[in-house]
């Protein structure tokens, strides 16, 4: 069978490219989502309603026509059930045609460039909002499954970015297409269709990637916190990527989460503590810095390691003398990651060294004694940190 996966643009037929229109005029089959079969149901042609891709592949396959069209919405590069249902195909002559996008649509609509936008999808997923926006000039956030115009603003207002710039689209290309903008703050109660869209505005995004934040800019507690020029070798000595998942064992004020979350805007950072008020200094410092993607979870480790998902990236901080049980849970979840264990007492060192050793791992070990200045009088004084052991490795 001839199929065609048509891109169908914003409402399924005013946004038809000529060639998309062309596409459905050959097709003996169409198949789509109710609402991209609509505007087609009064045609001669045979028209089935399904969005599924193993259910519109079952469909293809039991046809017996020649020709079909599959109607996706938008544009079928962009955040596309295409992506799935290509795969399924292989047995019939498959032409991709391209749609106008709802960020095309909806940023012409709005007068604003995309060309160096920020896309996030919210289908299946409700955290890396504010981040992306606190690092990003514009972001254009495609909404739908438990997520709502009004729950992002609302996201956006608890991660300290209350003054951003919102535009909020529904309904893109229908009769009752409705376009609102103004502050984050502004739009919290906001009701919209589920087929939303949302452009938001950050004139003061971060232009770099915070690396050893300074000390005192994080909400300090009664907790040890990993000092700046410590933190700063440990994440970047991580190499994170941008969906790793991270744990920060021992996380303490959360100082190295926030730090690890700036260089996983598409992934996760997991932090544990076993103290009531690290874990509250945590949430306190994402929220401050705007990384929604940092999860703060109270507890010994190891036991509440096992249902989290498996790290990428471990810094472990605090092992309340559990370190071998931690490395195991580590092994078993991912042995290719890679872990930083830091030690400043002689009985971390010699654990530490036991639990690489246990694993059969590779690893090296940095001892840092970090000095800094400070004023008594007239005097500038040297003021010395304690010294700290820093161990890298893989637990293969």
């Amino acid at each position: 069978m001839r199929v065609f996966v048509v891109g169908i643009g914003a409402n399924g037929y005013s946004t038809l490219t000529r060639e998309a229109e062309q596409a459905i005029d050959q097709a003996e089959l169409l198949i789509g989502a109710e609402r991209m079969t609509r505007p087609f149901a009064d045609s001669a042609k045979t028209v089935v309603n399904a969005y599924i891709s193993q259910d519109i592949a079952n469909v293809l396959d039991k046809s017996t026509a020649k020709t079909a069209a599959v109607l996706m919405s938008g544009d079928c590069g962009f955040f596309s059930g295409t992506k799935s249902l290509i795969p399924l195909l292989k047995g019939h002559e498959v032409t991709i045609i391209s749609g106008i996008s709802s960020a095309s649509y909806f940023c012409n609509k709005i007068g604003i460039s995309y060309e160096n936008m920020r896309f996030i999808s919210l289908h299946g997923r409700q955290s890396n909002i504010a981040v992306n926006v606190k690092m990003n000039e514009n972001c254009f956030i495609l909404l739908g499954g438990n997520m709502s115009a009004s729950d992002v603003c609302r996201r956006l207002c608890e991660y300290g970015l209350s003054d951003v710039t919102v535009h909020i689209g529904e309904a893109l290309g229908y009769e009752n297409e409705r376009i609102v903008y103004g502050k984050a703050s502004e739009m919290c109660g906001i009701t919209t269709d589920k087929l939303a869209v949302m452009v938001v505005e950050n004139p003061d995004f971060l232009r770099y990637i915070p690396c050893s934040v300074n000390d005192g800019e994080f909400i300090r507690g009664n907790v040890p916190m990993t000092k700046s020029a410590v933190r700063g070798n440990i994440v970047s000595s991580l190499n994170i990527g941008k969906n790793d998942v991270c744990w920060d064992i021992g996380c303490g004020t959360g100082s190295v989460s926030v730090e690890m979350a700036f260089r996983c805007i598409d992934g996760n950072v997991y932090a544990f503590d076993k103290k009531r008020e690290a874990i509250e200094l945590t949430v306190q410092n994402a929220q401050k810095f705007g990384c929604d993607n940092v999860t703060a979870i109270e507890g010994i480790c190891p036991d509440i390691l096992q249902d989290i998902p498996a790290p990428d990236k471990v810094f472990v901080g605090g092992s309340s003398g559990n370190m071998l049980e931690i490395f195991s849970v580590i092994h078993s979840k991912n042995p290719a990651a890679d872990v930083i264990v830091t030690a400043v007492s002689l009985e971390t060192l010699r654990q530490t060294q036991d639990a690489f050793e246990a694993f059969g791992s590779e690893y090296d070990v940095t001892q840092l004694a970090v000095t800094e200045t400070r004023k008594i009088g007239g005097y500038t004084m040297l003021n010395a940190q304690n010294p700290i052991f820093i161990f890298r490795g893989k637990l293969q």
